[in-house]
């Protein structure tokens, strides 16, 4: 039955469903992986790259974490061309609030404003939705650091860590067990190679394979980072040993569990 309904985002089906929105919200499935952590010292963004060809310059534009404002930044998943269109929309949102109230926008209100611009895709023919979830990490002097995430549907809302992309449920479930409130940015950063580590395809974590950005207080201003190569990969280096150390220690208590069981 699908088929009589999913032409047109404008018409529900029997079951008061929209597929056009369901089938963009299935496009973000496929996307790599990005994942959001706020923490007591800033915010943590990190995503997964998956054009990774060997002729592709890198270093000319970034593929999946983008700078809004001074301080805003998000990450996106989904498709790269409706990507790059709300980023445009999100830039000029926050230029156009600077230059009229002489102030950085408020997080949630730049958000709002892109959510619903998003929402009027799914009510008027002939537009259909954007294929893009975005994971917002920003800070404001109302509700200090503040970490989003919205849909093709128009939804958004906040989180203390949550992720966009393929493998979603099995991140979150890592972010469920061992997100700690108030946890440290580096931490957070450990925890996230984590959960990169266990839901990625390639069996080892690589620079080339992502991209890691931060957002912090500096004498009170806000400062977004890009992280180096290099800087990721010694995040990933540390990262592999705690999971090393972590295996023998299970393997340890294993044993020695079996070890008691033979001796009774």
């Amino acid at each position: 039955m699908a088929h009589r309904y999913d032409t047109r985002t404008t018409i529900f089906s029997q079951e008061g469903r929209l597929y056009q929105v369901e089938y963009a919200m299935e496009a973000i499935r496929h996307a790599g992986m990005c994942i959001g952590i706020l923490t007591k010292e800033g915010i943590v963004l990190a995503a997964e790259k998956k054009n990774t060809a060997k002729l592709l310059d890198t270093g000319s534009f970034p593929e999946k974490i983008f700078q809004i404002d001074q301080h805003i930044a998000c990450a996106v998943g989904g498709i790269s061309a409706d990507a790059n269109t709300l980023i445009n929309r999100l830039r000029v949102q926050a230029q156009a609030y600077r230059a009229d109230c002489q102030d950085m926008v408020p997080c949630e209100f730049l958000v709002r404003k892109v959510a619903d611009h998003k929402q009027a895709y799914t009510q008027i023919g002939g537009l259909r939705p954007y294929g893009v979830s975005l994971l917002y990490m920003g800070w404001d002097k109302h509700n200090g650091f503040q970490l989003y995430q919205s849909d093709p549907s128009g939804n958004y809302s906040g989180w203390y860590a949550t992720c966009i992309g393929g493998n979603q449920e099995n991140a979150l479930l890592t972010l469920k067990t061992d997100y700690k409130e108030n946890c440290s940015m580096h931490e957070a950063l450990l925890l996230v190679v984590k959960v990169l580590g266990k839901t990625m395809d390639s069996t080892t974590l690589t620079s080339e394979k992502l991209e890691f950005a931060t957002l912090k207080l500096r004498d009170g201003v806000p400062t977004f980072e890009v992280w180096s190569p290099e800087s990721i990969s010694n995040l990933l280096k540390e990262g592999e040993a705690i999971r090393k150390k972590e295996e023998e220690e299970e393997k340890k208590k294993k044993e020695a569990a079996e070890r008691s069981l033979d001796e009774k």
